[in-house]
């Protein structure tokens, strides 16, 4: 569903850019709005939340799905915890639909689906275990890198249930929107991934921006 938002990039509380290929990790309050620019176009943005006060509580893509009776994220989609409770809920949206099924790009996985020699190249599990090494204050482990909502990327279930990585439907200036429910820690990979189509085989930046 398209719908765009009412909020001036001029009015945020902060804006940031996150280059290609890196991480980012912050707190979105109780009331605030983050949204998810894509800069260039067809970039994909693969993304975990986190409840800052007990990061055991988790985004859940199997809860999202079920609570909301459909695979793609767009607006009106609230993004359920492992708990059971909203963390967000995505209010504006001019892509149209996100992927919350495909997972992450990891060496393991660029290994099986592309080649032996792709296990070494950089993936979104490496920025996100760079993140939580870096900054430890927030308090995550390896442990908790779990289900991710892939921002931006083309990910169709096909008819006998599998999954195919597409061309990107995102363009330079989309972005996702969502008001979060509680407070939540936000940990991003602007994802690096060269061996499919997800971010046009060439990672552009993506800007993130909060508003009170």
């Amino acid at each position: 569903m398209i719908i765009e938002s009412t909020l001036r990039p001029e009015n945020a509380l902060s804006r940031t850019t996150v280059n290609a290929g890196d991480h980012y990790i912050g707190i979105v309050k109780r009331g605030q709005t983050l949204r998810i620019l894509d800069l260039e176009g067809n970039q994909a943005a693969d993304t975990l939340f986190f409840s800052a006060d007990d990061t055991s509580e988790r985004y859940s893509a199997m809860d999202t799905v079920r609570e909301q009776g459909a695979v793609y994220l767009t607006a009106g989609s609230p993004l359920i915890s492992s708990e059971g409770r909203t963390m967000l809920t995505i209010t504006a949206d001019t892509c149209g639909r996100h992927d919350t099924l495909g997972g992450a790009c990891a060496s393991e996985s660029n290994t099986v689906r592309y080649d032996l020699e792709k296990r070494y190249m950089h993936s979104c599990r490496d920025n996100w275990m760079h993140a939580i090494a870096n900054y430890p204050e927030f308090g995550l482990t390896k442990r908790d890198i779990t289900h991710n909502i892939n921002f931006f990327m083309n990910v169709p279930v096909t008819a006998d249930g599998g999954l195919t990585f597409e061309d990107g439907i995102s363009a330079p200036g989309k972005y996702v929107e969502m008001v979060a429910e509680m407070d939540v820690i936000v940990l991003v990979s602007n994802c690096p991934q060269l061996n499919n189509p997800c971010n046009d085989y060439n990672p552009t930046p993506i800007e993130l921006l909060v508003w009170d």
